[in-house]
């Protein structure tokens, strides 16, 4: 039986199993992924990081600052310093006075990589189902392994957390109206282009673009601008949730077309041919900021197990500021209870 068993590692899970540890209290997280931070992710083509799905931080809350203050990285702060376009950025907040902004050059990674340090993280551990075991939630995984917590925390995407929660929402009148809710509300999906373009070729005036809303990209951005030491330019296209709802499942030689015709169009026919390109899907990029909810929800379920459920859409504003703040949230919750 384990203590506290998380499921997630995006920066909503770190951050819990992080503040957990701080108190002496050990917790494992799950997650399918073969890395950690969920979309703060960075690829790293011929040795050159490209953040290909969070472009920056931003957040003024102390402790999310404090812990991105923590990561032995090099920061590029206030980046993005050139903003251009005329479209609206999908956190505004992001650009407002008081707030603050920063990149890494080592690529937005470094911050979960710094939060999952030292932590038990099991990766490539896909969870397919939860239901009540005993005094505890037994938590399955692919291939037929299975563990048991006195406390679970589900730190997902809001599908994937509706999903697990279904067979338990059938039987327990404590889920069901939590399940149903969850149901009501969305996460964005986001096809991404990463662009390579040779040295020589013009380098962009900007950090990021928002371009109007007949664009195909939500976001271009300028991510070589973040590196000293670079091997090309690259821009990294983010569509609209539109097209990429639209496009999800086709093959991306059905949609890269495209994204590469609007780049021609946006910026020049030298945006259209791209030394390489690489195509990433995100299926769950994004909560609706104007969507979130007041706090995580804590859950005793009839055998006295608890379940608790965060991520960025339990903090008002989102974002992975959000995502931070209901980890620490949900920490004060599994120590009060720890402690009563």
């Amino acid at each position: 039986m384990q203590d506290v068993v998380i499921v997630g590692a995006g920066v909503a899970g770190l951050s819990l199993a992080r503040a957990l540890a701080a108190s002496g209290v050990e917790a494992l997280v799950l997650d399918k992924s073969r890395g950690v931070g969920g979309r703060a992710a960075t690829r790293r083509i011929e040795g050159q990081p490209v953040d290909h799905g969070l472009a920056f931080f931003h957040g003024s809350h102390p402790e999310f600052l404090a812990a991105l203050d923590s990561v032995e990285a090099t920061p590029i702060e206030g980046w993005p310093l050139r903003v251009r376009g005329e479209g609206r950025p999908c956190q505004p907040q992001a650009f407002r006075k008081g707030e603050r902004r920063l990149a890494f050059e080592e690529g937005v990674t470094a911050f979960p990589k710094s939060l999952a340090r030292g932590l038990d993280v099991r990766r490539g551990a896909r969870v397919i189902s939860v239901a009540e075991r005993g005094k505890g939630v037994e938590v399955a995984l692919e291939g037929g392994e299975s563990v048991v917590a006195r406390t679970l925390v589900l730190a997902l995407p809001l599908e994937q957390t509706e999903r697990l929660l279904a067979p338990l929402a059938s039987k327990s009148d404590a889920i069901r109206p939590i399940a149903t809710l969850l149901s009501m509300l969305t996460t964005e999906p986001c096809l991404t282009l990463l662009a390579g373009y040779p040295l020589e070729t013009p380098e962009p005036d900007w950090d990021l673009l928002y371009p109007s809303e007949e664009s195909v990209s939500m976001l271009v951005a300028h991510d070589s601008a973040k590196r000293r030491e670079k091997q090309w330019q690259v821009l990294v296209y983010q569509c609209r949730s539109c097209f990429s709802r639209r496009h999800l499942e086709n093959d991306p030689a059905e949609w890269i077309p495209m994204v590469l015709s609007d780049a021609s169009r946006l910026l020049g026919e030298w945006a259209g041919k791209p030394a390489w390109h690489d195509p990433h899907r995100w299926r769950y990029s994004r909560a609706d900021s104007a969507n979130t909810l007041a706090q995580p929800f804590w859950i005793t379920l009839g055998n006295g197990a608890r379940i608790g459920i965060g991520g960025e859409v339990f903090t008002p504003g989102g974002g992975v500021e959000g995502a931070f703040l209901s980890g620490l949230r949900l920490a004060e919750r599994v120590l009060g209870d720890n402690v009563g």
